[in-house]
């Protein structure tokens, strides 16, 4: 979901000083930015060790909480952190009678929000929804499942290592989009600067 759909990096950055700050912990901007990318529950390990009075899984749940109510405050006032082209593309997919799920490891709170304000998700798989998270396909199968498509007949949009891993363990195409992490180059990899670089027929989905 971040780095393709949305960027909500700067939302949890200020959720993480927000809460560091309650409890008089230190936490810089470099410390969020050595953390892009890793799982949440390693952040809040992190932060604990750095004085945050709470046990790790309470600091994911107080910060998607957080996350989650900024989203929606800025989709509210039409400033939803959407991705250079994610929008069009996803709202040009659903005009067009093709399914979609949004697969995130994003907790349900945030992906149920940007799901919300986007309006053409059928499906979401959130980070709290699986046992296995990426890059186990489990995810992606999952979402499969509940749309009720061939995965190989789907197409996967991701920007990380371990999302373009799930997705084509999974069995997709895989659309990779280079935005904070760059992307190794791979046959039958698609890789983009953005998603305003593509269109329907790029996708060479039927409905």
């Amino acid at each position: 979901m971040d780095g393709t759909l949305t960027d909500t990096e700067p939302f949890w950055l200020d959720a993480e000083q927000k809460l560091a700050g309650v409890y008089g912990a230190r936490w810089e901007h470099e410390d969020a930015l050595a953390v892009v990318g890793t799982p949440l529950l390693n952040t809040a390990r992190i932060m604990h060790e750095r004085g945050v009075a709470l046990p790790p899984e309470q600091i994911v749940r107080t910060m998607a909480r957080d996350v989650a109510a900024r989203f929606a405050a800025a989709a509210a006032a039409g400033a939803a952190p959407w991705h250079r082209g994610a929008i069009e593309l996803a709202a040009a997919v659903a005009a067009a009678g093709i399914p979609q799920a949004l697969v995130t490891s994003s907790p349900t709170e945030v992906a149920s929000a940007a799901a919300r304000a986007a309006g053409v998700f059928s499906v979401v798989v959130s980070g709290d929804d699986v046992d296995l998270p990426k890059p186990d396909p489990a995810p992606y199968l999952q979402a499969a499942a509940a749309l009720g498509v061939d995965l190989r007949n789907a197409v996967v949009i991701e920007d990380s290592p371990s999302g373009i891993a799930a997705g084509v363990a999974a069995g997709a195409r895989v659309i990779a989009v280079e935005t904070a992490l760059p992307v190794r180059r791979e046959p039958g990899l698609t890789v983009v600067g953005s998603l305003s670089e593509l269109g329907l027929t790029d996708l060479e989905l039927v409905p």
